[in-house]
């Protein structure tokens, strides 16, 4: 049961070590559309970067499309990082469980 609670332990020290490279790691996406996003490891969005051409009234759908594609970008490049930087901190995954 000690051996549990210990490997838990470790496992939750493990957890919040990567939660803090996380939330430090910051991503840079441009997709090429006018928009920059910055967003954390954590997938926290830190900034947004819209090119003042897009938001004049006449381009209101087009840039709703390009942000909704940019934002998922940025999700998507955000999830990858995180899952290279578990897997590179805890390459045996949670042993014993």
């Amino acid at each position: 049961m000690f051996d549990q609670m210990k490997k838990l332990m470790e496992m939750k020290k493990q957890a919040d070590m990567i939660k803090r490279q996380l939330d430090a790691t910051i991503i840079d996406v441009d997709a090429g559309l006018g928009i920059k996003i910055k967003v954390n490891g954590s997938q926290q969005f830190q900034t947004i970067d819209i090119d003042a051409e897009k938001i004049k009234p006449e381009n209101k759908i087009r840039l709703e499309t390009d942000l909704l594609k940019s934002l998922n970008a940025a999700m998507k490049k955000s999830q990858e990082e995180a899952a290279l930087k578990m897997k590179s901190l805890l390459p045996g995954g949670f042993p014993g469980l």
